[in-house]
């Protein structure tokens, strides 16, 4: 079973840090959540309190076949700024693991060196006016460049939790998943 770290940073956005855990765990994904903080109790952008299953300092010596960061401000700068987890997105990468952000989170992967030379996008205005070296920036809802999945924001958080199934699961999971999803 594939294992995913989700990291939650106090003022995340809500809707893409549920989309996403909710839309794995019907892949049959392991979902860890886990907050930067000591708090378990994290308090969205939006006023939505969050429970992480455990803190980031329990967790980061874990190996993870995907790191997930969900946007929002200020969660993504708390994103940007974590030492601990810039170390463990660039040792997923080095480890031939997968990395995904989406929305304001991709600051965090031009943070740690991740977006050099590769294709995403964010939210607008995030990193486009700040790119990473030789980074080309697309508007599309979700870009995929090599181990990096980046996306825009919340109204492409269902298309960049299922890309992340199919890429941990297969496209017959994905379709599974997404049907469900869309019967009335």
């Amino acid at each position: 079973m594939p294992k995913v770290l989700v990291p939650l940073a106090q003022g995340c956005e809500e809707l893409e840090a549920v989309t996403i855990t909710d839309i794995l765990v019907r892949a049959d994904i392991e979902v860890v959540t886990a907050s930067l903080d000591n708090e378990k109790v994290i308090q969205a952008s939006r006023g939505m309190q969050l429970i992480a299953k455990t803190t980031l300092a329990d967790v980061e010596n874990e190996v993870f076949d995907l790191i997930v960061l969900p946007g929002g401000l200020p969660g993504a700068d708390h994103l940007q700024n974590d030492v601990r987890l810039q170390k463990m997105l660039q040792k997923n990468i080095q480890q031939q693991r997968y990395v995904a952000a989406i929305c304001a989170a991709p600051k965090a992967l031009v943070a740690a060196g991740l977006l050099d030379g590769k294709q995403a996008t964010s939210f607008p205005g995030v990193i486009d006016e700040n790119p990473a070296p030789n980074m080309q920036y697309l508007e599309q809802a979700v870009v995929q460049d090599g181990q990096v999945i980046t996306s825009r924001g919340p109204g492409t958080a269902m298309d960049f939790a299922l890309h992340l199934v199919e890429l941990l699961q297969g496209k017959a999971v994905r379709d599974s998943v997404e049907s469900v999803l869309q019967r009335v």
